[in-house]
């Protein structure tokens, strides 16, 4: 990435050039190669958080086309193509390959060259620096100290107090949510997070919650056809904390895309979902369920056939049980659809997460393939009817 004055006039060109010099190096990534639609050796989810590094044969299989070649082969992404140049939610990019936690959004900021810019890292010993003269220019590379990734350049024209601009490859960093740091390991960063008024303590709870949280929490497992439209309408539910796509309810270990594809493994393409149940009941939860998908067509849903789209709910306990099928009998009863309902309950077995590029697809590809969609339906009294059973 060539090192470009804060002058606005001319920055877009002085982009294009920086894109075209990074990709005339071996290895460097295509313009435009920012995200990957489908490829055709994608991760079995992410990388293990703070991992040894990989083999390269692993790295191949965990990391997508692009990622690997970044990190691996020095590639640069194109400016404003990238995953995180315009990210804005607060929580750690963190290395891709060993999940080390490298920078923090606290010191993220738009220094509008298009590749998402930090004025300094987490912790200087996770990274190292080495002179670049490659182009015909002295600059200065990042890599990752743990992993020996690749993962963009430093310039001194930022405006931290040390006046550097870490501009990095979006591709080599994973990002991880304020409300997912505890959950995966990171809790010893939430004390930033808590000074700067993002984060809060309820007095005397050990350990952290958002703000507005309860810090409960419930997990649900649904399936409702491809689970690309499924995860995208579900992670706009006010009290959904998390979601994660994957495979469940077949007999097949260790499924994949590649298996669950066939048909002949059992799965259904699913949605694992952490919700704060103070906020949204698992009721209300189905309520929102039966509106996105169609239940009554059995193993499909609009252009995708086949058992791995069948409608199910997968409970984890009796209470769930009792409250899907109180939920799924009310909402027949209610005749809003005019057909049976097909929706399978069953007890949740084993969920095999889904390859890295399923995950937050239509985050990643807006325009990318969905028939899901939200229901004018009202299933309130439905929802709520079944409720007042639990008790």
């Amino acid at each position: 990435m060539i090192q470009e004055s804060f002058h606005r006039r001319g920055l877009r060109l002085l982009l294009a050039l920086a894109t075209v010099a990074g990709c005339a190096r071996a290895g460097a990534v295509p313009e435009g190669g920012g995200d990957d639609p489908a490829p055709a050796t994608a991760s079995k989810g992410e990388t293990s958080m703070k991992s040894a590094k990989p083999t390269d044969e692993e790295l191949r299989r965990l990391l997508s086309p692009t990622q690997y070649q970044v990190t691996q082969h020095d590639g640069t992404e194109a400016p404003f193509d990238n995953e995180y140049w315009d990210h804005k939610e607060p929580g750690l990019y963190v290395d891709v390959v060993t999940g080390e936690p490298l920078f923090s959004s606290l010191d993220k900021y738009d220094s509008g060259t298009g590749w998402p810019s930090f004025t300094r890292p987490i912790d200087d010993a996770a990274v190292a620096r080495r002179e670049d003269r490659k182009l015909g220019m002295a600059r200065t590379e990042v890599r990752s100290s743990a992993s020996d990734s690749h993962l963009g350049h430093v310039f001194d024209d930022g405006p931290g107090p040390d006046g550097q601009r870490f501009c990095m490859n979006s591709a080599a960093l994973r990002f991880v949510p304020l409300d997912r740091l505890e959950a995966e390991g990171y809790g010893a960063h939430l004390a930033r997070f808590v000074e700067a008024g993002l984060w809060s303590r309820p007095g005397g709870e050990a350990g952290a919650v958002p703000a507005g949280d309860s810090g409960r929490r419930e997990t649900a497992l649904l399936a409702g056809g491809c689970f690309w439209g499924m995860e995208e309408l579900l992670r706009e539910i006010p009290g959904v904390i998390d979601t994660e796509v994957g495979y469940s309810g077949g007999t097949l270990p260790d499924a994949t895309y590649e298996d669950v594809k066939t048909g002949r493994t059992g799965h259904a393409e699913s949605v694992r979902i952490v919700f704060d149940p103070a906020r949204l009941s698992f009721e209300e939860l189905l309520g929102w369920f039966f509106r996105m998908h169609d239940p009554t067509t059995k193993n499909r849903q609009g252009n995708d056939i086949g058992t791995q789209y069948r409608s199910a709910i997968f409970f984890s306990s009796e209470e769930q049980r009792r409250g899907a099928e109180a939920v799924r009998a009310r909402i027949e009863a209610s005749g809003k659809w005019k057909r049976p309902i097909t929706t399978e309950i069953a007890p949740a077995g084993e969920f095999w997460s889904a390859e890295a590029w399923h995950q937050d697809y239509l985050e990643k590809n807006p325009g990318g393939y969905t028939c899901h969609y939200l229901r004018d339906y009202d299933f309130t009294d439905e929802t709520s009817g079944a409720a007042r059973s639990r008790g």
